[in-house]
């Protein structure tokens, strides 16, 4: 794919095909017989007919037969097996052989880059991702061109700082997988700048390239521009199949019911049995309410790949939906199993036991969903929320301000730190997260969530009428009015300000000068009190 998306090379300038030695001759009929069965799936087959082969490609198909063996029985016996306690203890037994075998071979330098590749795979299977880690540099350092041994280093890395210590070859493929890893690690600026470089020095028609630079901004969710990217890309190649999974989820997040309907049956035309398919499928069926058909799609998608993260997550999704808590356990822990930098199984295990009112899992879970995503609001409004239920009110008070300050996607985190305030006695704070809140509705130029504006208004209204500011308390009845939850609250207020007029009172005069809200919000505007800042600290526990 990314040799189509360079320009061609003349024939002159084309490598020769690498030559031929005594041993890959002699094993080449064996090699030629073993590699149609593998193709058929029949690797004990291929593998005896292999024994005995010198060459370093018939050795690793030999190997490689024996391990993927391994797993085809691994896979019929977990699809037998009764429960998921069962499941979890099914194991290939193959690994402990070939580890053995090849750790020899490791030691006598007698691997090259595919067999480093295997070793590597085989050392992850085992839980030694220390050796795995070294093994998989070793196997880029052989053979850099290969880019299974990248996207098996990819899933071994937790951090930047775990990248930093590793020598990496230098060459234009560590540019895809510094691309690759910091999409996953979601550094989205440093991918896009590695991909926007990459379309630079000549890839600018790869697929592949389009593809991850739309993934990253659906990591960000900047829905818009992802969306935009998934359009261009299925004008370049509408027969895609890779990724539509994500275009999906976005089509769902926005509740696009006709182009998500119009994907759906695209794919199935293209081919019905894919995992991708699926998960379209699936999301479609849940945009559409029907949980019990979503989860059957999801688990069609695990069926033909049990290592598929997306399902296991989305998968758990659906049973939250169907209140079936174990069920979603299960299925979110699968994916951390998969890869543990999914913050979405993370955070859909910290939904799972806040139902569960187990709020110290919940706790711990949230936590894991915010350190791989620092600058998620609703991470931090979970968290929040978590803390003042267990009643540590200032880390709850951190968490809210700080999702404030990361920018709120769902504009409740500064209700939820004012209704803290409120609860606290701190009438002032809360008048000035009220006040904010306000401002931020009103910016975005319609009101999202009826019900606490009408609570902000309400709370604004009696905090002016305490504090004797009769024009502006006013002003926010008038407001309270406009809503069906407090009009009768603003009504009432309304008729004891205009008595306290009548009888001769003033407004105080020690008050600082008031600050307006937005013009948008009235012809009259409110006047609101300025008071003094907050004062918190922006670090989440």
């Amino acid at each position: 794919e990314l040799a189509f998306a360079l320009d061609p090379l003349p024939l002159s300038e084309l490598p020769p095909p690498p030559a031929l030695t005594e041993e890959d001759a002699r094993d080449l009929d064996a090699y030629t017989l073993a590699k149609s069965y593998f193709d058929l799936k029949e690797y004990d087959r291929a593998a005896y007919f292999l024994r005995g082969c010198k060459s370093q490609k018939a050795y690793f198909l030999y190997m490689y037969s024996r391990y993927l063996s391994g797993e085809k029985k691994k896979d019929d016996e977990t699809v037998d097996s009764l429960g998921p306690l069962e499941k979890g203890q099914v194991k290939n037994e193959a690994l402990r052989e070939l580890r053995v075998e090849l750790s020899k071979k490791h030691k006598a330098r007698e691997l090259d880059g595919f067999g480093l590749y295997l070793y590597g795979v085989v050392l992850r299977k085992l839980d030694l991702v220390k050796e795995a880690i070294d093994v998989f540099v070793e196997a880029a350092h052989v053979l850099p061109l290969h880019w299974g041994a990248w996207l098996e280093l990819c899933n071994l890395i937790t951090d930047k700082e775990m990248l930093k210590f590793l020598s990496l070859p230098d060459t234009w493929m560590k540019e895809f997988f510094l691309a690759h890893i910091y999409t996953e690690l979601q550094l989205i600026e440093e991918a896009l700048q590695k991909y926007q470089s990459l379309i630079d020095a000549g890839f600018s028609k790869s697929t592949y390239i389009i593809s991850q630079i739309a993934v990253a901004y659906h990591n960000i969710r900047d829905i818009d521009k992802a969306l935009s990217i998934f359009n261009e890309l299925r004008k370049q190649d509408p027969y895609r199949i890779e990724n539509m999974d994500t275009f999906s989820n976005l089509l769902y997040v926005r509740s696009m019911k006709p182009e998500l309907s119009y994907l759906a049956h695209n794919l199935c035309e293209i081919d019905k049995y894919r995992v991708e398919t699926c998960c379209v499928i699936g999301n479609y069926y849940s945009l559409r309410s029907q949980h019990e058909k979503a989860a059957l799609y999801f688990q069609r998608a695990l069926k033909l790949n049990p290592r598929y993260l997306g399902a296991w997550t989305l998968m758990g999704h659906e049973y939250m939906e169907m209140k079936n808590t174990s069920a979603a356990i299960q299925a979110y822990r699968h994916a951390i199993e998969v890869n543990k930098r999914d913050y979405r199984a993370w955070y859909g295990l910290g939904q799972t036991y806040e139902i569960l009112k187990m709020p110290f899992y919940c706790l711990y879970y949230y936590r894991r969903a915010h350190q791989l995503r620092p600058n998620d609001s609703r991470m931090l409004v979970a968290l929040g929320e978590c803390y003042e239920k267990l009643n540590q009110l200032v880390e709850a008070k951190k968490c809210y301000w700080r999702a404030y300050a990361v920018g709120d996607v769902e504009k409740m985190a500064l209700v939820k730190l004012a209704k803290l305030h409120e609860q606290l006695n701190e009438s002032e704070q809360a008048a000035q997260c009220y006040i904010k809140y306000i401002q931020d509705i009103y910016s975005c130029g319609e009101i999202v969530e009826h019900l606490e504006v009408s609570t902000a208004f309400r709370y604004l209204a009696q905090y002016y009428f305490k504090c004797k500011l009769w024009d502006e308390a006013s002003a926010c009845a008038q407001k309270c009015c406009a809503f069906n939850d407090t009009r009768e609250e603003g009504k009432a207020l309304l008729r004891q300000i205009l008595q306290l007029r009548n009888q001769g009172e003033t407004s105080s005069t020690d008050i600082a000068a008031p600050f307006f809200l937005p013009a948008s919000l009235s012809a009259n505007n409110t006047p609101t009190r300025r008071v003094s800042p907050l004062n918190l600290s922006s670090v989440t526990p």
